[in-house]
């Protein structure tokens, strides 16, 4: 797994990818969209 490095800038911004296993036909991050959308929400 690389070993990525971190800058913490007050008001800065993240960008994350998520990847699924299967990711032909798969519906599943839209299905959950607003459970995903609420855990980064809590996270922040």
């Amino acid at each position: 797994m690389p070993d990525y490095r971190r800058a913490w800038h007050p008001g800065g911004t993240y960008f994350f990818t998520v990847n699924l296993l299967q990711r032909q036909n798969n519906d599943l991050l839209t299905r959950h969209i607003e459970l995903l959308r609420a855990v980064v929400k809590s996270v922040r």
